[in-house]
């Protein structure tokens, strides 16, 4: 078993990631894997899981709930995706996350503050992608992001 924490859920879609604290990729969260009430599941809680190989990447599955979301909880604003698109849920406020490779000069982002934030706005922008999709998208910014030293 693998514990992390939860960086996205979407009760309505019933999905989302989780940060694993020992590093690495996010995993895929599904609601059909948790051995809990998905609403006692939110961006902030702590969970165990194992992690298989899924049809598109990591995926968690057996998750059981450590300790739940800070009761702070996010607030959320409708943002417009595109011209005339449909408006979706965009967090105002997200949790503290562990600052690895955070920049020696403190000037912008952490590695790991840019790719969550790029797995929210590939979210909200686009919520047909797949997770693995979402992964591969955000793998490569933030690749291009590192080799120009931006975190």
């Amino acid at each position: 078993m693998v514990q992390g924490k939860v960086i996205r859920f979407d009760e309505v879609r019933g999905y989302g990631f989780v940060a694993p604290d020992t590093g690495g990729d996010d995993v895929f969260i599904h609601v059909n894997d948790l051995e809990f009430d998905k609403r006692n599941l939110a961006v902030g809680a702590v969970v165990d899981f194992a992690v298989e190989d899924g049809d598109r990447g990591l995926k968690a599955s057996t998750v059981t709930l450590v300790a739940p979301a800070p009761a702070l909880a996010p607030a959320m604003t409708a943002t417009a995706v595109g011209a005339g698109a449909t408006t979706a849920p965009v967090p105002t406020f997200l949790p503290p996350l562990p600052d690895a490779g955070s920049r020696p000069d403190g000037d912008g982002p952490s590695e790991r503050e840019l790719a969550v934030e790029v797995t929210e706005v590939l979210l909200a922008g686009v919520p047909t992608l797949t997770a693995e999709q979402v992964l591969a998208t955000r793998g490569a910014f933030v690749a291009v992001a590192r080799s120009h030293g931006w975190v």
